[in-house]
């Protein structure tokens, strides 16, 4: 089995590393093409309007100035052209990947990429606290689950157009509650807010930032999951349809007489 890894931390990223090893327990033909630099909340985007430029950095580790999208299509439809990849692990992220997380996140983009090229596909993504004075990012918790994980996924199967998110939760590797397929959840609204600053010349200037919220994680959800310390397993489809809406929606157009106008 072929297996190409990928992030949206960058090619230096210490989840990166721990990806590669989950990668080497399930086969000894990996290979990892990632970003260059940093590419966190990129989302699925590309580079339409700048060259992709590739650097070998040593034998099958390579970078790309660009985006985690772009590091897959370029390592299938270029560097593994003759012989594509059979899975991609996109990851190991540093933060948790869960509920609108999924919406912005590079790394979900990397496997969503792999997943319309026809690619099996499972990001990863270690949770640690945001709101603690010190950032701990307990990558042994993803190090030691990841493979099994990856194993028990790739048994089961992964179905056509559809990717894997998985988050391992806060935890040391021992304090793990078990796993939990899961459904993406939804925050409270009042989380992201607009912090102002001032330069040292007195211009303003302004961050995006978080805070905490109230709220109650929904049952069966990433977010309960992971706050319950379990491994969450969040089957995602590129169907982004509302087919209930489109059945609705349907009825009410049908309704309209041949040449009727509607106001």
């Amino acid at each position: 089995m072929r297996i190409l890894v990928t992030n949206d931390d960058g090619v230096h990223a210490p989840g990166l590393a721990v990806a590669e090893k989950i990668a080497r327990e399930i086969s000894d033909d990996v290979f990892v093409v990632a970003p260059e630099w940093e590419q966190s909340g990129v989302a699925h985007s590309l580079s339409l309007n700048d060259p992709l430029r590739l650097r070998e950095i040593s034998p099958r580790h390579y970078a790309v100035k660009g985006t985690p999208t772009d590091c897959v299509i370029m390592a299938v439809r270029k560097l593994l052209l003759d012989h594509p990849p059979d899975l991609v692990l996109s990851g190991v992220n540093s933060g948790q990947n869960i509920a609108e997380d999924v919406t912005y996140s590079g790394t979900i983009a990397g496997a969503m990429e792999a997943t319309i090229l026809g690619v099996p596909a499972i990001a990863l993504s270690q949770c640690y606290d945001f709101f603690a004075g010190e950032r701990v990012v307990y990558w042994t918790c993803a190090e030691t689950h990841g493979g099994r994980i990856v194993r028990r996924l790739l048994a089961a199967g992964i179905p056509q157009n559809v990717l894997m998110n998985v988050n391992f939760p806060a935890c040391g590797p021992g304090d793990v509650k078990g796993v939990a397929v899961t459904m993406q959840g939804r925050r409270s609204n009042d989380l992201m807010r607009i912090e102002d600053r001032k330069d040292g010349r007195g211009n303003p200037y302004h961050w995006i930032s978080f805070q905490r919220a109230n709220f109650t994680p929904g049952a069966g959800t990433d977010l309960l999951a992971v706050e319950e310390k379990k491994i969450s397993v969040t089957p995602l489809q590129l169907d982004l349809t509302d087919h209930p809406t489109v059945t609705r929606l349907a009825a009410e157009f049908d309704a309209d007489a041949p040449g009727e106008k509607t106001s």
